[in-house]
This record gives structure tokens, sequence and C-alpha cells, in this order.
């Protein structure tokens, strides 16, 4: 997968992502590229929940964020999402929300890392989700 193949999931702004001004409050910018994230791998029918009860988790271990253009009340708007490198125990993605003009609003590029639920300490990734997750 690549910028031009990124995953797109839509995203309407709704009131409770919103601060005072209506503008998106900086930590739900977050809680967007999370569920982007998620829906990737269900996207390639790869179920976090199964994984888990694998022993195999994913976890957020470094996230460089870029507030680019505040997002507001109301808009709906598509979080673009994709794998950068994927490495023995973690994928780094790059995830872009963008308006309905082409903006990008916001750009975080965020390193998972695949840990073994219980001890936390890194696993390696299962080689069909390191396949599925590159296509």
């Amino acid at each position: 997968m690549t910028e031009e193949s990124a995953f797109e999931w839509p995203i309407t702004i709704y009131y409770e992502d919103t601060d005072v001004g209506g503008i998106v409050y900086h930590a739900n910018y977050l809680k967007f590229f999370e569920r982007a994230r998620t829906e990737l791998f269900r996207s390639h029918d790869v179920s976090l929940q199964a994984l888990f009860a694998q022993n195999v988790s994913f976890v957020v271990r470094h996230m460089d964020i870029d507030f680019l253009k505040g997002a507001r009340l109301d808009e709906r708007l598509v979080v673009r999402t994709w794998p950068v490198k994927i490495r023995r125990a973690s994928i780094e993605f790059c995830q872009v929300l963008v308006n309905n003009a082409g903006q990008n609003l916001c750009k975080a590029m965020v390193q998972v890392a695949c840990v073994h639920p219980e001890s936390m300490k890194p696993i390696q990734i299962p080689e069909n989700i390191k396949s599925e997750i590159s296509k």
C-alpha cells in the first residue's frame, strides 16, 4: 500500500469533537487516527480482537503530529492511512486528515509496536498481517 492507494475512512465532525469555538479539540485527532487504523485492519479481514485472543496486540509506541488547520463542526472529512515501514515488530503509518478541498488539516506519523498483551514485550508481527497490510 502506498500513499496513492491509501485506505480512506470518512468521518463527520460532531459537536462533541469540538471546543466552544466549533474547532476540533486537539486530542480528538488521535481518536480519528486510531479509528482509521482499526478500520484499515478490518478492511483486510484482520480482527484485532482475534489477534488479542492469540496473544498478539498493537500499541502506539511513538507519534509525531502536525496540526495544520483546524477542522470544524459538521465538516465531512477523510482520514487517509498507509503503512510507510513494516518491520519485524512494528509498523509505521502515515495518517492524514483531509477536507473536501483536498487540504491536509492534520498529519501524523504513528509507530505501532506488536506486543504480547500480558508481558507488553515486543513480538514478531504475524506474516499474514504483514502481507495483508502491505497490499
